[in-house]
């Protein structure tokens, strides 16, 4: 594939239970991989210490944002130019990242999202419609349609590799790439369909609906004011369906 140089991102937070599994389907692929310890307190940084990989480790809890800023400078550092990141719970899957990797290769300068959007079912009632405002509202921020603006399974490109210094933390850090990147970058967005998985062994998560939405629509709506033309970035917001990148085609979803 005609990608520049990349690796896989994982930040962590007690993952014991996971993050063998998560890292080794990860590294079969044949993928660097950079693990950020967010401060955990469980097994998680020795189980990571003893894989191949890099290991970056906090010394107490900062948040996701944080997690990934650390790894987006130690991914520049290294000299990759792009990152695909993914979360160490088991939730996101090495298999998908064929798949997003296609996507990338065939969108330059976009930002590729694992959205979501099968077996939707399986996501709590509460979490669905806390994801369903999130959407509406970094979409307005973005000047365009997203899908699934809150998963943590993302291909982003050297120009948004580039916004790793944003002001922004814990899960508003994800959002303010979004919107960083289509805003100030010209870099558009593109899904590929993954599924949800919520029913298993999985651990709570660490978002929180109510908390970390409120955050975040704190931020976007900072972020909609700040770019102005407030009417005009949400029409363009709606005036189509997200684009997803599904069998070799695009089309609205």
């Amino acid at each position: 594939m005609n990608l520049p140089q990349w690796c896989v991102l994982i930040p962590c937070l007690n993952e014991e239970a996971a993050i063998d599994a998560v890292v080794r389907s990860v590294l079969a692929l044949g993928a660097p991989v950079i693990v950020i310890d967010d401060g955990s307190d469980d097994r998680t940084p020795e189980i990571v210490a003893g894989l191949p990989v890099t290991l970056l480790r906090h010394d107490r809890r900062q948040g996701k944002g944080e997690a990934l800023r650390s790894g987006f400078r130690e991914a520049l550092r290294q000299g990759y130019e792009a990152v695909l990141t993914m979360d160490g719970d088991g939730q996101h899957l090495a298999t998908d990242i064929p798949r997003i990797l296609a996507a990338a290769t065939r969108f330059p300068r976009h930002i590729v999202i694992g959205a979501r959007l099968l077996d939707r079912e399986q996501q709590p009632r509460g979490r669905r419609r806390a994801n369903a405002v999130a959407d509406w509202g970094i979409s307005w921020a973005c000047a365009q349609p997203v899908a699934d603006t809150q998963s943590g399974q993302r291909w982003y490109p050297p120009e948004a590799l580039a916004l790793a210094e944003l002001a922004a933390q814990h899960f508003v850090f994800e959002a303010a790439i979004l919107i960083a990147a289509c805003r100030e970058k010209q870099v558009d967005v593109v899904s590929v369909p993954i599924a949800s998985r919520y029913h298993g062994s999985f651990r709570l998560s660490h978002f929180r609906p109510v908390r970390d939405v409120t955050r975040i629509t704190t931020y976007t709506i900072g972020r909609v004011v700040h770019y102005g033309d407030i009417v005009a970035s949400y029409r363009r917001s709606r005036a189509s369906r997200p684009r997803v990148f599904e069998d070799g085609g695009v089309h609205a979803h």
